[in-house]
């Protein structure tokens, strides 16, 4: 199962955990929190506990909706989004990388929309992060 590297609930966990946690893709993390605060600057940061399966997540959120959820597992993290049909398909028509759009067509669809996730271990999918935040805060 695909666990946050925090499980104690009793835990928030703090900037020195995260970059012990994460090392060389702590830096990556914070530049994806300061790029959705440039882009949408109400913007709220919270860790979430998701219960003893998941553990610690970290989210950045408008006034109703997450924007981005950041997942720390060991030595890097994953970024993830849920996006309405509106948003899935301006993604399918962007320059995001074909394995982002391939993953998103074949996400199960919600309610809420299609959720995915994508591994941050280094920063070859940045550009690609920052663009699906563009379309998430406009849609």
């Amino acid at each position: 199962m695909d666990k946050s590297i925090f499980m104690n609930k009793q835990v928030i966990p703090t900037h020195n955990d995260l970059a012990g946690a994460l090392a060389d893709t702590c830096d990556l993390w914070q530049r994806i929190v300061d790029y959705v605060h440039l882009k949408y600057p109400a913007a709220v940061d919270e860790w979430n506990y998701s219960g003893a399966n998941y553990g610690w997540s970290f989210r950045t959120k408008d006034k109703k909706r997450a924007i981005i959820y950041l997942l720390p597992r060991d030595g890097y993290f994953k970024a993830a989004f849920v996006f309405g049909q509106k948003a899935t398909d301006r993604i399918l028509e962007s320059q995001v990388s074909e394995a982002i759009k391939s993953e998103l067509n074949s996400a199960r669809i919600y309610a809420e929309g299609r959720g995915i996730r994508i591994e941050i271990t280094d920063k070859t999918v940045i550009k690609d992060i920052k663009a699906l935040i563009d379309i998430k805060i406009a849609n």
